[in-house]
Formats: C-alpha cells, structure tokens, sequence
C-alpha cells in the first residue's frame, strides 16, 4: 500500500484543502502500541473549529445526528465532504497501510454525551477503521477525554489520552485489541465520527446508511 498510493498521499496532502491539514496527517508518527493509532493535534485549524461552532445544530440528546438533516449553512457540511474525498482515503491508506478502496462510509455526528457513554470498547468487527474529529474549542472537564487503552477492564491503564477539542484528529485501525473508553461525563461535547466498512449490509451501518447527499458533496465542486 506504501509505495504509488503512499506517493499519492503525500502529493495531494501537499496541496491546502479547505479545512483538513492533510500535511499533518501524513507527518504524524502512526503508533502500534497496544494498537495502531495516530493522534494529529490541530487537524482543523482553530479558524475551521470556530466557524464550524458558529453553525453546530443543536443537539440535546445522546446517540447520532443525522447528517443528511444538516442546512446548507452548517460548515460542518464542508468538513464532511472533504472527509469523504479521495486526498483523506488515499492519506489513510498510506498511513496503516490498508486499501479502503470501494469500502461503504458511515458518518456519525454528536453533540452530547450522556453518562453512560464512554465504556470500554473495541468497536464492532464490522468497522476497519475508526476516525474521531474534535470539534470542541476547549475542554477543561476531566471526563470525556478519550484514553488508548492497555485492556478491556481498567480506564486508568492508558497508553494516551484525547482532550476532545480543538479539532484533534484520532484515528485507529479496528481490532481485538483496539480498546478505547473514557471518564464519565453528561453535556455538551461535540465531534464527528467516521467509518470505513466492510460491507454496506453491516449491521453497524444500522437500518438505513449515513449516506453523503447529493447536496453535501456540491459542497466541494462550488
């Protein structure tokens, strides 16, 4: 994978898109302890975490907000629709070395967590990868912070930990091993969160897919 595709990361994520740092992604060191993760502080520049706040729907329930309910106004929809182009694909590819071509996405977007969120997990099997976007502009509460975890049992056993905001990017290739959890907390704490599948009949794509409407992707051609 490594090699032409890898090559094809690096020289789109030389050129600025309008929000992703690609360049920074593809610069971060993939780590491999206990799994394969990489953590990119400042993914979206502190301009793009602003502006993206400015038109956050409102969310006042735990669980997914469905993207296809997003106005035409909200700049999370340009986020999406870079997310779901060929540069990040190609980026992600070279950074775990997997092929994700003709791979189904699912999208997840939320705005509050409830107390009971953040138990120890590994993400289901039918997910290969995981990507978690921060959209807080600061956290200061010491739950929510998401931890890479050593086991399935102890929270406290962190190989890292998340403060999620300031548009840090976190992603992880899915695995056995891949556990991951945080402290409790109840309120306001947004982010968005990304999938490659393994197939569409998965059932982590849920009875109806998260598709990018025909209207999220005008987003990039206007």
């Amino acid at each position: 994978m490594r090699g032409r595709a890898g090559d094809a990361a690096r020289s789109m994520g030389a050129r600025n898109m309008g929000h992703l740092n690609i360049g920074k992604l593809l610069a971060s060191e993939v780590q491999t302890e206990p799994f394969s993760y990489v953590i990119v502080p400042g993914f979206l520049s502190p301009e793009s975490v602003r502006a993206i706040n400015a038109t956050y729907p409102r969310i006042d329930k735990g669980g997914s907000f469905p993207i296809e309910s997003l106005e035409d106004s909200m700049v999370i929809r340009e986020v999406i629709a870079e997310l779901d182009g060929p540069e990040f694909e190609a980026a992600i590819e070279d950074k775990f070395d997997v092929s994700l071509g003709g791979r189904p996405k699912m999208f997840s977007l939320r705005g509050h967590t409830r107390g009971k969120d953040g138990q120890i997990h590994t993400d289901s099997k039918d997910k290969i990868v995981t990507v978690l976007l921060y959209l807080n502009e600061s956290w200061q509460q010491p739950g929510g912070r998401l931890r890479i975890l050593r086991n399935g049992h102890d929270v406290d056993d962190f190989a890292a930990e998340v403060p999620p905001d300031n548009g840090t990017l976190l992603i992880f290739r899915r695995s056995d091993k891949s556990w991951h959890g945080h402290h409790p907390f109840e309120g306001q704490r947004r982010s968005l969160q990304m999938n490659w599948m393994t197939s569409e009949g998965s059932k982590g794509f849920h009875a109806i897919r998260h598709r990018i409407s025909a209207a999220v992707k005008k987003v990039m051609a206007g």
